[in-house]
């Protein structure tokens, strides 16, 4: 039992969560002139980006068969993000990924990009700080509890927003949730840097393409059969903004039973994290001997935890259809839109299905619980099938969702409604005006 004293804090807009989707979610409130506090775990925000070192904007552009110039498709908050890492030399150019392209960002300086919104904004953050429970009356959510290193916080807020990405405070609070398919989650990674990479003989050899060409998967298969723990055969590797340097998203993390482990599982969570850093050896054992340019190479840090894909699942007033994302559906209360292909990581192979020339929509009901009020949810953890999750989760389409996720906020905090009383459609209109471009 916790005897410290409990400080009870009052604010518009509680957000959960400094990732991609907290970050935009806690600004757009914010910049509306709401009080906002951001509770995060760590002590900087950036999510899976940062802390599971993804390292990639994904989802920004559109897909194609013959990909030469990139073609932007996702706009908003995203862009103010961007141009903050660009100003800090933090963020690649577009590099090529199979049909599409994706950016590369430097970890600190997505950390000093949040820090700089954040307190442009006004936003009040706490971290080191975890969300403990929530304030349940009926069916009304009213804030939450909050452990701290100097005591607990009883925070109430007409408006709490679930950024924690594994929908913790809509289990919390007994709202239903689902994970993966029939509880089967797409498996974590271990991501990690690797330095004194000759990446000028690397490019030479493999190609701009940062999914590696199948002579590199073939290696590795050969390489399983010697012994060595390599159990995902198609691995990406990404050139940074730092010289002689990959980021590496090779691992495939399993449990000792050969199970998926599924992060929301503390036990799994657990196993995981060795599990993800003794593959990492193994992998720079490989490029060391095998790859052109990583003769020298070693490891210079991996993840501050094990990446997570997928957990669960909050349940929305709407559902993104894994159909939705494969004819590329359009909705009137779309609020997010996404080019990016299904990725579904499981076994020695990922799965990606691409859509190309066009992009679908996330409609608003994705973010609003089909029970409880008071409260948004947002991020990985929308309201989505197993295959849709597998494209909806990454890293431009979480600013998006954040972005809404601040506006619907901001209507409901203004006008005293409940989120599930707001009509996508109004949200859609002030994204646009904020400079999302949905209907270009």
């Amino acid at each position: 039992m916790d005897q410290r004293p409990v400080e009870r804090v009052r604010t518009d807009v509680l957000v959960i969560g400094g990732g991609a989707t907290g970050v935009a979610a806690a600004c757009t409130a914010a910049r509306a002139g709401l009080s906002v506090l951001l509770v995060e775990r760590y002590g900087f925000c950036g999510g899976g980006a940062v802390a599971g070192l993804s390292g990639t904007i994904c989802g920004l552009y559109e897909a194609s068969d013959t990909p030469v110039t990139p073609r932007q498709l996702v706009h908003g908050f995203v862009d103010d993000f961007i141009a903050q890492m660009e100003s800090r030399g933090g963020l690649t150019e577009p590099m090529l990924y199979g049909k599409t392209f994706t950016r590369v960002h430097e970890p600190l300086a997505w950390r000093e990009s949040a820090d700089a919104l954040l307190a442009q904004a006004g936003v009040r953050v706490l971290y080191h700080a975890l969300a403990t429970g929530v304030h349940r009356d009926g069916d009304l959510v009213g804030g939450a509890a909050i452990w701290t290193k100097s005591g607990l916080l009883d925070v109430r807020a007409p408006i709490t927003i679930d950024a924690s990405g594994d929908a913790d405070l809509l289990a919390m609070a007994g709202f239903r949730t689902w994970c993966g398919a029939d509880g089967v989650v797409q498996n974590p990674t271990m991501i990690f840097r690797l330095q004194g990479v000759d990446t000028a003989r690397f490019i030479a050899e493999y190609g701009h393409d940062t999914i590696m060409p199948a002579a590199v998967s073939e290696r590795i298969l050969a390489a399983q059969k010697g012994g060595l723990d390599l159990p995902r055969a198609k691995i990406w590797l990404f050139t940074t903004t730092r010289p002689g340097e990959l980021l590496c998203n090779c691992t495939r993390v399993r449990g000792a039973d050969g199970r998926e482990l599924n992060a929301a599982i503390a036990a799994d969570l657990s196993e995981a994290e060795p599990q993800g850093r003794a593959q990492v050896r193994a992998y720079e054992r490989f490029f060391r001997e095998n790859l052109a340019g990583c003769e020298n190479a070693w490891v210079n840090d991996t993840g501050v935890q094990v990446g997570v894909r997928q957990t669960r699942q909050g349940a929305g007033t709407a559902v993104l259809r894994n159909s939705d994302v494969v004819a590329g559906s359009k909705f009137a209360d779309g609020v997010a839109r996404s080019p990016w292909p299904i990725e579904l990581h499981a076994g020695s192979k990922p799965r990606v299905e691409w859509l190309l020339g066009d992009f679908y929509e996330v409609p608003y009901g994705c973010f609003v619980p089909e029970v409880g009020e008071g409260l948004l949810f947002g991020g990985r953890c929308l309201s989505a099938e197993h295959e849709a999750v597998a494209s909806a989760r990454v890293t431009a389409q979480c600013f998006s969702y954040g972005q809404a996720l601040g506006v619907a906020a901001t209507l409901a905090v203004r006008e005293r409604r409940q989120p599930r009383a707001i009509d996508g459609r109004e949200v859609r209109t002030e994204l646009n005006r904020q400079g999302a471009r949905l209907d270009d």
